[in-house]
């Protein structure tokens, strides 16, 4: 399998030269773009890596998928889903459109960033409390306990990220979130900057795929419903505006960070780690599409 694995990712490489490490968020250009890793882990205990899948990376957006979860817990399925709606966008991931329409009642889904942002604000726990949660829960899922988040990049995202409090500043004038802007905010860019793994997304992927089960435990931390509401929109919304062509080609419910990474989940079966920092126009890993694309159809994983 791992021999396997490393001839993906080296069929794969020259897709670096077609794409570009993120530069918006300064801190996240200094990464290096022929990093390419991956690891798969089975709901059997195997555990498959290969190329570079111990190097750090920082989660960005896949950190959407473990504050939905956590808000779901917190909060359940109905309240949540008041507040942003479970629906795919052909807009880009953090725009600001139709956000001021006088019809729209709720960002598109959670895997935007305005939903992000809502979903973040819903995690219980004042000021810092969100974060902290939050990490302890990621920290609890992956079962690595040194997982901590990027200051770096934390101050880099804090200091840019103008549009994501634009977009902030514009739902907490909609009701569409409530509490000190700058609190919630400060909480969102942090858990973008959180450090991980392909090993640790595996995880987290498995952790799904299990049914929201803990690794080699029958502790299981929320229900079914959860586990599928995040399959189900993984499978709809997780690569941005790019979700239906990929699901259509790769067939694997993810969840792509412009960090690099991308994260899929297979019900009952996976969970898969990537890790290549140069993008597409999505923001979605180009070798990493790539790497998803091979994987699923040399070992029969499109879950269509």
């Amino acid at each position: 399998m791992e021999a396997l694995l490393s001839k993906i990712i080296e069929e794969n490489r020259y897709l670096i030269s077609k794409g570009k490490v993120a530069d918006y968020i300064p801190a996240l250009s200094k990464v290096n773009p022929n990093n390419i890793g991956i690891c798969l882990m089975d709901t059997d205990g195997n555990i498959y890596k290969a190329g570079d899948y111990n190097v750090k990376f920082t989660i960005q957006s896949i950190s959407k998928i473990m504050s939905l979860m956590l808000s779901l817990i917190d909060n359940g399925e109905e309240s949540v889903f008041k507040k942003i709606d479970y629906e795919p966008t052909e807009e880009p991931f953090n725009t600001l459109f139709k956000l001021d329409f006088p019809h729209t009642v709720k960002p598109s889904n959670p895997m935007i960033n305005s939903g992000a942002i809502v979903t973040t604000s819903l995690i219980k726990g004042k000021g810092q409390e969100k974060f902290s949660r939050l990490l302890e829960f990621i920290k609890m899922v992956t079962k690595n306990p040194n997982i901590s988040y990027n200051e770096e990049v934390y101050l880099s995202e804090k200091e840019t990220g103008h549009k994501n409090r634009a977009m902030a500043y514009l739902m907490r004038a909609r009701g569409f979130i409530t509490g000190d802007v700058e609190e919630i905010l400060d909480v969102y860019f942090k858990q973008c900057s959180i450090e991980v793994t392909t090993l640790d997304i595996a995880k987290i992927g498995l952790f799904i795929a299990n049914r929201c089960k803990l690794i080699n435990q029958d502790t299981q931390i929320s229900g079914d419903r959860v586990a599928s509401i995040v399959t189900a929109i993984m499978a709809t919304c997780g690569m941005y505006n790019f979700s239906g062509e990929y699901a259509a080609t790769v067939g694997i419910p993810s969840k792509s960070g412009v960090g690099g990474g991308i994260l899929g989940t297979i019900p009952y079966k996976m969970g898969i780690g990537i890790f290549s920092p140069a993008l597409d126009q999505y923001g979605n890993s180009i070798v990493g599409y790539g790497i998803m694309k091979d994987l699923s159809r040399e070992l029969n994983l499109n879950i269509f």
